[in-house]
């Protein structure tokens, strides 16, 4: 099926035939790709339940099946499409984004990756994963059928600071570039987007993974030879090529970033329907948190946007956490923030502080089973709390 016919099937199957996402509908919709088994059905709620829990992507192992059984199992109100980047070449975060990339190619070279005039060996791996995966994680959701589900992406400024040009410089260095490359993950997104929802009958949540914005922004990347540094992004830039990827895709998008000092108030400016952060990072939590931070943290939940709040350890921590000390992070923001606690279940979505490809698969199931309770205990807090 074509990328057009697989779109076109998604819009019509949630009754939006003729359609274009991120178009106004009657009554005032956003056009959103994602199916509905019967158009009369009740349409799919316009967010996560409160108290969900998700992951941030990645996982241990390889075996894609066992994956995504295990995050439907451990996280069922917002299961993820997993990732598995052990497997190599097309598996990590930043082939597997190429891979959705339409009328654009990448091959892995010495320095990682970079354009190629045509699809090769490596792009196709990339799809033959993507598709593996697809196949298995709509297997996994077949029985339980959640009402929402999120898939995960490089965002156009990390794919762009990753991915080299024939030249060997990044093709963050070329604006001409950067915009072709962003309108191209957007297509193959929106199809990508409309296909899981197709396969799931669930809405689908867009996570962009912007890991190496905050350096894109203060220009702290080096160039390919090393003896300097690739110019800085102006924010406003920045911001809007992220505002109009979002209003593009029309599904709903959180933006995540795990660096130390993600760029809140920028990601505030997008539209994005959440915003992601290690929330274990020194800028938010105890006596090293920066006020500028935290207020940037405020503004986005007096605005109603949920925070993905990385809270539980990447990595299983040489003594065994207690739940209730994860969930003092998000208890301690709320109170520095002045918000009530009770609202965390409406304003925090408790994640993983980053990726579990590193983790040992008995903590990575660990990891999310103690996400999952946190979400639980912010709607429902034990009494002994």
């Amino acid at each position: 099926m074509s990328t057009d016919d697989a779109l076109e099937a998604a819009l019509a199957a949630a009754g939006l035939a003729g359609a274009t996402p991120g178009e106004t509908a009657a009554g005032g919709a956003i056009v959103v790709p994602g199916p509905a088994e019967d158009p009369a059905e009740t349409p799919p709620p316009a967010r996560w339940p409160d108290g969900a829990a998700t992951g941030v992507g990645s996982l241990p192992g390889t075996d894609a099946r066992e994956a995504a059984a295990t995050v439907v199992g451990e996280l069922p109100l917002l299961p993820h499409l997993p990732e598995l980047p052990v497997r190599g070449v097309g598996a990590d975060m930043i082939g597997r984004t190429a891979g959705l990339l339409v009328d654009l190619a990448v091959e892995v070279v010495p320095t990682g990756y970079r354009v190629t005039a045509r699809p090769g060996r490596d792009h196709r791996r990339a799809v033959d994963l993507r598709r593996a995966d697809v196949d298995a994680f709509d297997e996994a959701c077949d029985p339980v059928r959640p009402d929402w589900v999120k898939v995960q992406v490089a965002g156009p400024w990390t794919l762009a600071a990753a991915v080299e040009l024939h030249t060997g410089h990044r093709v963050l260095t070329d604006r001409g570039g950067v915009r072709e490359f962003t309108a191209s993950l957007t297509e193959g997104l929106l199809a990508h987007v409309g296909e899981v929802a197709e396969r799931t009958g669930a809405q689908v949540l867009v996570q962009l993974d912007e890991p190496a914005l905050p350096a894109v922004l203060d220009g702290s990347l080096p160039t390919a030879s090393g003896f300097g540094t690739v110019r800085a992004v102006p924010e406003p830039d920045a911001q809007d090529a992220l505002r109009d990827m979002v209003a593009a895709l029309g599904a709903p998008v959180v933006v995540h970033c795990c660096a130390d000092r993600p760029p809140v108030r920028l990601l505030a400016g997008i539209g994005a329907a959440g915003i992601g952060i290690d929330a274990t990072r020194p800028a938010f939590t105890g006596a090293t948190a920066r006020p500028a931070a935290l207020d940037a943290l405020g503004e986005v939940w007096d605005a109603g946007t949920p925070l993905l709040l990385g809270l539980v350890p990447a990595r299983e921590p040489a003594t065994r956490p207690v739940l209730r000390d994860l969930a003092r992070g998000a208890f301690d923001l709320a109170d520095r923030l002045g918000f009530d606690r009770a609202r965390l279940g409406a304003l925090a979505v408790p994640t993983p502080t980053c990726g579990l490809a590193g983790a040992t698969p008995a903590w990575a199931r660990r990891a999310m089973a103690l996400a999952r309770d946190l979400g639980q205990a912010f709607v429902d807090p034990p009494e002994d709390w």
